[in-house]
């Protein structure tokens, strides 16, 4: 049985952000831990919803290689995602870089690196020697629904200017 892989902590827990309870909450206070489950070697997160109580859980695969925090975020390794798709990475930058809390510098430099590096995660879809994100990065509906609103966003050059783009806003604020 294979899980899909969270490569960081940083990753899993934008996962977890990500995907709501069913009563709409995204508040749980996770806590986590490796468990075999048919023996593989996996990173169990559970806990409840802190809203209406009911248990939550995820499991996730562990990388190959662990990839060592480098500043934050961290959300991987050189390989694809493959807990979001190259859409929600998109959206995850563009929600992200709408809302920078330019009167507190802090907040406003860990906000943009967010975005920056959620579009480094979009870019990690190209293909060696490609110019755009294939159709094969696209998997979740949100991330489906992102491509078609906009196909020519995740052409490489455009996603390098928007990255480089994060990147020098967030030095402002370093």
């Amino acid at each position: 049985m294979a899980f899909a892989v969270a490569r960081t902590r940083d990753e899993a827990h934008l996962y977890l952000d990500l995907n709501p309870c069913a009563c709409g909450s995204t508040d749980t206070t996770w806590r986590n831990g490796l468990v075999d489950v048919e023996g593989e070697l996996v990173n169990r997160y559970f806990g409840p919803c802190e809203e209406c109580g009911t248990p939550r859980e995820f499991v996730f695969g562990l990388p190959e290689r662990p990839v060592l925090p480098a500043g934050f975020p961290t959300f991987g390794g050189p390989e694809p995602s493959e807990l979001l798709d190259a859409g929600e990475w998109l959206w995850v930058a563009d929600l992200t870089a709408s809302d920078v809390p330019v009167a507190n510098r802090a907040e406003a430099l860990r906000t943009l690196r967010i975005a920056a590096a959620a579009v480094e995660e979009v870019v990690k879809f190209v293909p060696a020697g490609a110019d755009t994100v294939p159709a094969d990065g696209f998997w979740s509906e949100r991330g489906q629904g992102v491509r078609a609103a906009e196909p020519g966003r995740f052409q490489l050059d455009r996603l390098l200017v928007v990255r480089d783009t994060y990147q020098a806003l967030a030095g402002e604020y370093a």
